[in-house]
């Protein structure tokens, strides 16, 4: 790839019309993709096998990364409106557009009446009978009524700020007295439960629920009295959340990064999304209100916002959801302590098939109570509300142990919780720092450093996932606990880069991102090339959230052209086209849709070895994506231990094996969903990944 064009890149990745003529040739526009990955999560809302109320979480889940793509992704799109990014922009939501049609569908013509079947009504406001509604007026009355601001459109009144992904009802009124028409808009409390449950004409055993916004809708007139109402429209707003405002000092970040937040709220109106039976007058006043195109308006068919789903996916009914599943405690951790545990060799855990809670939160936990333990250090990205991290932490502090943390309080819509904990450590004389300015802190390390009758001992974790431990019992993800001196060493040089002053981390082992991972990255890719060349065992597998990175790309071209064998798994969006003639034919890409958000990553490379489980592997924090390798600090650890090895090759394996909730991408650009052969529904590859992992790690377990 020319320099030029990496040099051009930005933080949002790489344009169509960066690319050269040679890499065009393989390149899927990354937003496209990114499209079709959300098709695959709705796939899972349409997927009749797929559990009733977890088909209705699939259905909020498209909404939720919608939304977040909208937020992300359209300003960057049209920055510039040149005719090939309109011509993306349309062709973007053309393909948007039957997906939306696909799950109202779902929500109507399947969940509401299974549902119904199995007790569970959703009802709108004309399908309650009039003692269901009289309830609804009470609930109305009692909880809902002083939430409400009404408000008016008028030359008297200043147009209302419409929040961003907030839900209105929009109408028109009109004053007999004063013969004065106007608009009035009342926005839905989110604060409030967006499913209210009647009792009323309700059978026993049964659950009534209707929207809350229904309930505002059938008593609006309640607080306009005197004035006639019509027109009534649910419209729902989605604003930019790209916020720049350049580069800052570490004397001034915390104030950048509060009015971040800030000017967030302010930015410009995105989406307008209108329900059914919208008032053409409303749609057209707030499309010019907010300067936006006919494509940025989308009239959908059933709901507005699917997110409120997720109250409705929360019922506790057992066999409408998947079979539970509690993370196991590994063996060795039940019979040591977690240092002589680490001692006896390294840990490769896996989540959530074993227990976050029993090894990466209570590595951080013993050492803040271990009388042994000198310093504590770790990386924070996103952490949660409710984080025993930063407990742990803050405990270990006011016991005199030195604490470090490198909060990353740029993480997109987690800065206010980050900034909140950083004071908070700070409070009990913790070392709070930022990282390095210009980088984001997306690295997965934690640091324990423990005197021991030999002298000083560190113990590290590197990990796949956010130190989070209520998104660990959904990502599945991957961390390394070891002693080995040579990593050990290098994250606690990785630690002194952080929070001191240098050029770059001096690493032996371990991948730095910006400094040595794409250079490591790509001198595997061209060994395995050469490997291939000289006869000798080569292939490359590498499992991640997205693909991007030209230089990578290239690379796996020439490896591909070589004949090296090349599978990639690969959750998200995908810029190489597999099964170019002359460019990528040896290259298989599939992508992992389940119950769990795959997430861990996970790259082999043969390394002449025939063996696969011999070869080198590596697990870590970064995608290959532009930004990540050129814009974060990433980390990413070789796996030394053998039995880490195996356990690895049999994730690799089991994922490629996979004929139940696997897709497959061709040349064209399509994914298909792959089907179970034959008639073995137990084998591992007729179940799926996430269930076949599962009955794995209850075997090892109970051996």
């Amino acid at each position: 790839m020319e320099t030029s064009v990496l040099a051009s890149i930005g933080d949002h990745g790489v344009l169509n019309s960066q690319l050269s003529p040679e890499l065009s040739e393989v390149w899927i526009d990354r937003d496209l993709s990114w499209l079709d990955f959300n098709e695959r999560v709705l796939a899972e809302a349409l997927d009749e096998r797929t559990p009733l109320l977890e088909r209705a979480k699939f259905l909020a889940i498209f909404t939720s990364n919608l939304d977040e793509f909208f937020m992300k992704r359209v300003a960057v799109l049209r920055e510039g409106q040149t005719e090939a990014q309109c011509a993306l922009f349309r062709e973007l939501r053309e393909k948007l557009l039957p997906m939306l049609r696909r799950q109202a569908q779902c929500y109507r013509q399947v969940l509401i009446p299974e549902l119904a079947a199995r007790g569970i009504h959703l009802r709108r406001w004309d399908e309650l009978t009039d003692a269901q509604r009289n309830e609804a007026s009470v609930y109305f009355d009692q909880h809902v009524s002083a939430a409400l601001t009404p408000l008016v459109i008028d030359p008297e009144h200043p147009f209302p700020f419409l929040s961003n992904l907030s839900t209105s009802l929009a109408f028109q009124l009109y004053d007999p007295e004063r013969d004065e028409h106007m608009v009035a808009r009342m926005k839905i409390p989110v604060g409030l439960k967006q499913w209210v449950s009647l009792s009323a004409d309700r059978m026993p055993g049964q659950t009534l629920l209707t929207p809350l916004y229904e309930v505002i809708r059938g008593n609006v007139e309640k607080l306009y009295g005197g004035m006639q109402i019509s027109g009534m429209s649910l419209v729902r707003t989605t604003r930019d959340a790209e916020v720049d405002l350049g580069e800052e000092s570490a004397a001034e970040i915390r104030a950048l990064v509060r009015e971040q937040i800030r000017q967030r709220r302010y930015e410009p109106v995105v989406r307008l999304e209108f329900g059914p039976g919208a008032d053409p007058g409303i749609r057209e006043m707030l499309r010019g209100r907010f300067h936006l195109s006919a494509e940025d308006v989308y009239d959908l068919d059933e709901e507005v916002d699917y997110t409120t789903l997720f109250e409705i996916a929360g019922l506790p009914i057992a066999e409408l959801h998947d079979k539970p599943w509690t993370p196991l405690v590994p063996p060795i951790l039940e019979e040591r302590s977690i240092f002589q545990a680490i001692q006896a060799g390294d840990i490769l855990v896996h989540h959530p098939y074993e227990s976050f809670d029993a090894t990466v939160e209570h590595f951080i936990s013993a050492a803040a109570d271990d009388p042994a333990t000198v310093a504590i250090k770790m990386t924070a990205y996103r952490i949660g509300d409710d984080t025993p991290f930063v407990k742990s932490l803050i405990r270990a502090a006011e016991q005199g142990k030195q604490v470090a943390c490198v909060m990353e309080i740029k993480a997109r819509f987690d800065e206010e919780r980050n900034l909140h904990w950083a004071a908070e450590l700070e409070r009990v004389g913790a070392h709070v720092t930022f990282g390095v300015s210009g980088l984001k802190t997306h690295a997965k390390t934690a640091l324990v450093v423990r005197k021991e009758s030999g002298g000083l001992r560190s113990y590290i974790h590197i990990g796949t996932g956010n130190y989070h431990v209520k998104t660990a019992r959904l990502y599945a993800d991957l961390g390394l606990l070891t002693c080995d001196p040579q990593l050990t060493q290098d994250v606690v040089n990785l630690f002194h880069y952080l929070t001191g002053h240098a050029h770059a981390p001096a690493c032996v082992s371990l991948l730095v991102a910006p400094s040595t991972m794409r250079p490591k990255l790509l001198d595997l890719i061209h060994h395995e090339t050469e490997n291939q060349r000289l006869g000798r065992p080569a292939r490359i597998i590498a499992k991640m959230n997205q693909l991007e990175d030209p230089d990578i790309i290239t690379a796996l071209c020439e490896a591909s052209a070589a004949g090296v064998l090349i599978d990639l798994i690969i959750r998200g969006f995908c810029c190489l086209r597999p099964g170019v003639t002359g460019r990528t034919d040896t290259v298989r890409v599939r992508s992992i849709i389940g119950r769990f958000l795959e997430h861990s990553r996970i790259f082999h490379f043969a390394n002449g070895k025939e063996n696969p489980a011999e070869g080198e592997f590596f697990i870590g924090s970064a995608d290959w994506m532009y930004r990540n390798l050129s814009k974060r600090i990433e980390v990413v650890t070789p796996v030394k231990s053998q039995a880490a090895k195996q356990k690895l090759w049999q994730v690799l394996e089991i994922c490629l094996r996979d004929r139940r909730q696997a897709w497959t991408l061709d040349v064209e650009g399509r994914y298909t969903q792959l089907r179970p052969e034959g008639d073995g529904n137990n084998k591992p590859e007729n179940i799926g990944t996430q269930e076949a992992l599962m009955h794995l790690a209850a075997e090892n377990y109970k051996n």
